[in-house]
């Protein structure tokens, strides 16, 4: 019974964080579509990035866009810069981690590009980097984050978003990032290509 009981737990907790995502950020879920769908409708790519459990997020994200969300259509232009790892292995053994992702977007961002970034905390002094590279191209910035840092927050533009999901437990929110990232496919391939409402 007591492993039932932490499934339970696990899974009421996971609904209440949540639900408290949805609360707080439909608006802005909604505003990251539209800067989604005017990056992508002026022939710009996405570029996205993270660390760890979150570089797997944004993997995900990517590959969405590349392939499909629930339905078929044609490829949407998304680089996942955490997944070369010649990339970062190479500027890592030449200079510093700090620099694995801003030296990325250097080379291959472009004025009107978005860059998606994701951390649990906050804090990755490389992703702080990278925003500050996105602006320096011109680049718009959505940043997903987690618990109480707002290392991300003060770096980010008027028009720009963040979704800091309100939890310290790390496995909540990568759950609300997930699902916070399928809404804005699903809002890509509404505006899109139509579909159901």
């Amino acid at each position: 019974m007591v492993l039932q009981d932490r499934v339970i737990n696990l899974f009421h907790n996971t609904m209440e964080v949540n639900a408290q995502t949805i609360e707080e950020y439909t608006p802005l879920i909604a505003h990251a579509g539209e800067l989604l769908l005017n990056c992508l409708i002026s022939e710009n790519k996405i570029l996205c990035c993270g660390n760890g459990g979150s570089a797997a997020l944004t993997q995900h994200f990517s590959a969405l866009l590349i392939n499909q969300f629930r339905h078929e259509r044609p490829g949407l232009p998304a680089i996942n810069l955490s997944s070369d790892g010649s990339a970062i292995t190479g500027i890592s053994d030449n200079g510093h981690y700090n620099d694995v992702f801003s030296k990325q977007i250097r080379a291959l961002g472009q004025p009107g590009d978005l860059l998606i970034i994701a951390s649990s905390d906050g804090r990755s002094q490389n992703l702080v980097q990278a925003i500050q590279a996105a602006h320096d191209r011109e680049m718009l910035v959505i940043a997903l984050t987690g618990g109480t840092n707002d290392n991300i927050q003060s770096l980010l533009l008027p028009d720009e978003v963040e979704f800091c999901i309100p939890a310290d437990d790390y496995s909540l929110i990568y759950g609300a990032h997930l699902l916070v990232l399928h809404a804005l496919c699903d809002l890509i391939d509404y505006q899109l290509f139509g579909g159901e409402e």
